[in-house]
């Protein structure tokens, strides 16, 4: 997990966030709202792959501009409540997401099945939407997350980990509590105000309505 001291970005704050080598459309989160936590799991070996993720050479969050703005906003919008935004992840590079189809495409290696998908065939995660040849996070405006107490950074229980590939993980499912339920609307709709649209099948992942590159796919590594 990385938080960011507000003071040590605001030179970078005041001119819109730093651009990441290789693509100008693209901004690194920490220089637009230095107080979002990150935890960029796919650049380390915490995840349903169990490896680093082709592309993730740091743990860094790009966006689009459009999107880290609208992101800041929501942040802004939940510090009144003593909450704020924790992202696990963000822009995805194309040879990532080419790496996660070849993890699924291995019947052989069901090494993080009991973390991930107990509950679910690894033969079936195409079909059934978890796994899918391109991502909407290559568009840059996609981002995966959840809520945390500012005062102490703890989560609030969504009712199943982030990509836990499984039905009670879908947004509505009737399989959570009424309080794990609660929180998930509220995420839901403080993102909605800001512009974001949630994907069903997955309670973290939304992407921005009107994302400025709706059908441009990226493959620059993150670095």
């Amino acid at each position: 997990m990385r938080r960011f001291a507000a003071s040590a970005a605001l030179a970078t704050l005041a001119c819109g966030g730093s651009t990441p080598r290789g693509d100008p459309d693209l901004v690194d989160l920490a220089g637009v709202d230095p107080s979002i936590e990150t935890e960029v799991r796919y650049a380390g070996s915490h995840n349903f792959v169990g490896e680093p993720i082709d592309g993730y050479g740091a743990p860094r969050c790009w966006l689009t501009h459009a999107a880290a703005r609208a992101l800041a906003s929501a942040q802004s919008d939940l510090r009144t409540e003593g909450l704020g935004l924790h992202v696990f992840d963000c822009y995805r590079p194309q040879r990532a997401v080419d790496h996660f189809v070849r993890w699924a495409s291995d019947a052989s290696d069901r090494s993080t099945k009991a973390a991930y998908y107990p509950n679910v065939a690894k033969e079936t995660l195409f079909a059934e939407g978890y796994i899918a040849e391109r991502s909407g996070h290559s568009r840059g405006s996609t981002v995966d997350l959840t809520l945390v107490r500012k005062e102490n950074g703890a989560p609030l229980d969504m009712g199943s980990p982030w990509d836990f590939f499984d039905p009670i993980s879908h947004t509505g499912s009737p399989l959570v509590t009424p309080e794990q339920r609660s929180y998930r609307m509220r995420l839901r709709s403080v993102m909605q105000r800001h512009g974001f649209e949630n994907y069903p099948k997955e309670w973290w992942h939304y992407t921005l309505r009107r994302e400025p590159f709706p059908t441009r796919y990226r493959n620059v590594p993150i670095r």
